[in-house]
C-alpha cells in the first residue's frame, strides 16, 4: 500500500495523500490534505480499485475532478454539460 500511495502523491502533487486500512474489510481511506494540513477530499475505495493499474488511473481521474470541483476551478453542472457536448459529438460522428 505504500507504493500506491507513493504513486497518489506524485499524481495528485502538490496535494499529500495519506491512505489508511477502514473499518470496512477490503477497503481503504484515502485522504487528500492541502498543504496547510487541511482535509480537501476523503474518499474510501476498494483495494483492488487502487492495485489494478486501469482502477487506479480511473481513481486518479475521479480525484483531479473532484479536487477541481474543491478548488473552485469547475463546477459540477460544467461536468454534466461536457459529457452532453462529448455525447452528442460522438452521435454525429457515427452518421457520417
Amino acid at each position: 500500500m505504500e507504493n500506491i500511495r507513493q504513486l497518489l502523491n506524485e499524481a495528485l502533487a502538490p496535494y499529500s495523500v495519506s491512505l489508511e486500512p477502514s473499518d470496512r474489510r477490503d477497503h481503504a481511506l484515502l485522504a487528500i490534505t492541502d498543504s496547510l494540513g487541511s482535509t480537501v477530499l476523503a474518499r474510501e475505495f476498494h483495494l483492488i480499485q487502487l492495485a489494478d493499474t486501469r482502477s487506479l488511473t480511473d481513481v486518479v481521474d475521479g480525484l483531479h475532478r473532484d479536487l477541481l470541483i474543491a478548488e473552485g476551478r469547475l463546477e459540477p453542472s460544467m461536468i454534466a454539460a461536457l459529457r452532453g457536448a462529448t455525447s452528442a459529438t460522438a452521435l454525429l460522428a457515427n452518421v457520417r
